[in-house]
């Protein structure tokens, strides 16, 4: 299984769909991408594959940062995978 986040501006919390694999989350990840570079505040909704029913909708002008990353059982303590961080106040 792989993971796409989304970190959204002045939000502590990220958002994160699933892919079952590698071509489609890097096609998800690209699209994200798009998004972030076409500038707009165009509306970007993504679904999972792992939690049936899940949708995400963000305006794309929010985005701050986007991160692919394959699930293992390997994950840290946390539970999180390294990559981003929080500040914590």
């Amino acid at each position: 299984m792989f993971i796409i986040d989304l970190t959204i501006r002045n939000t502590a919390m990220t958002l994160s769909v699933q892919r079952k694999t590698q071509e489609e989350a890097e096609a998800v990840y690209q699209q994200v991408l798009e998004a972030i570079r076409s500038g707009g505040s165009s509306l970007l909704e993504l679904t999972c594959d792992y939690q049936v029913g899940k949708k995400v909708s963000v305006v794309s002008s929010d985005i701050s940062a986007v991160q692919l990353y394959e699930k293992s059982s390997t994950a840290t303590a946390s539970g999180r995978p390294p990559g981003f961080f929080a500040l914590a106040e």
